[in-house]
């Protein structure tokens, strides 16, 4: 089962979990007014609202944090685009004897970097395409020291090198940008305060005598929907929020490799 579909069956049991606790909320809130009169919520509203501007802080730091983690990865596509660009075009300082053979080794490079997107949601593929871009980076460093040595070019090593070194490092921030999100705890209190904060809503509720459905359900579904859209920015290459598409940037320096 997919990442996608598994984030969507979640946040449909915690819509439905939401609802049964605003209902049991609900009901638990009448039981107390008939035992103790209307007055029995009386003092809870201090409580009440400290719980909810806690879930309502951690709601909105998780979305934020997400959603910084999701521009920060987009950018680091366009870097990883410029490095590869810029260590290729300056590959012309050399000689043709070591630079079409430099040449071909980046093209199998940015081919290996793009399978290993692709196949994402596959970590046996991932695996095997890092260590084939790991061993394709060792060739192409020892042929490139090897040239700026041969030409003996203070051109070719001031800026063949340091481009050629940028690339490589671009792959490593890459790597622990898509491994950095929020600690395990930080989901499993937003997933509790969610439902103590159904579950206090629904107390709220009993003094209607009809369960009031437009509220409960935008109750539910808002905070729901919301925790939805956090996950899935967590995982831009799993879910159905995506940045495949800002892989083009790469595709197209492939294709300016001739």
């Amino acid at each position: 089962m997919n990442y996608a579909l598994n984030i969507i069956l979640f946040t449909i049991g915690l819509f439905t979990a939401m609802l049964l606790l605003l209902d049991w909320g609900r009901r638990m809130g009448q039981r107390r007014i008939l035992r103790d009169g209307e007055k029995a919520s009386e003092g809870d509203g201090s409580v009440n609202g400290a719980i909810f501007a806690l879930m309502g802080l951690l709601v909105a730091f998780t979305f934020s944090g997400a959603a910084t983690r999701f521009d920060v990865r987009r950018h680091l596509i366009a870097q990883e685009a410029n490095a590869i660009g810029t260590a290729y075009l300056r590959l012309d300082i050399l000689q043709p004897s070591t630079r079409e053979p430099l040449k071909e080794l980046f093209r199998r490079y940015l081919d290996g970097r793009l399978e290993i997107y692709r196949n994402f949601t596959d970590p046996a593929l991932v695996k095997a395409n890092l260590a084939e871009s790991a061993a394709t980076q060792a060739d192409i460093w020892r042929l490139a020291v090897s040239a700026c040595r041969d030409e003996s070019s203070q051109p070719a090593t001031m800026l063949l090198l340091p481009a050629i070194n940028e690339m490589f490092d671009i792959t490593t921030t890459r790597t622990v940008a898509y491994l950095i999100h929020p600690p395990t705890i930080i989901y499993v209190m937003l997933f509790l305060f969610t439902l103590a904060g159904a579950l206090l809503a629904g107390f709220g509720m009993a003094g209607n005598k009809k369960r009031n459905w437009t509220h409960m359900l935008a109750f539910a579904a808002t905070l729901s929907f919301s925790i939805y859209v956090i996950l899935d920015l967590e995982f831009p290459r799993r879910g159905l929020i995506r940045i495949d598409q800002f892989d083009q940037v790469l595709v197209d320096v492939r294709n300016g490799m001739k």
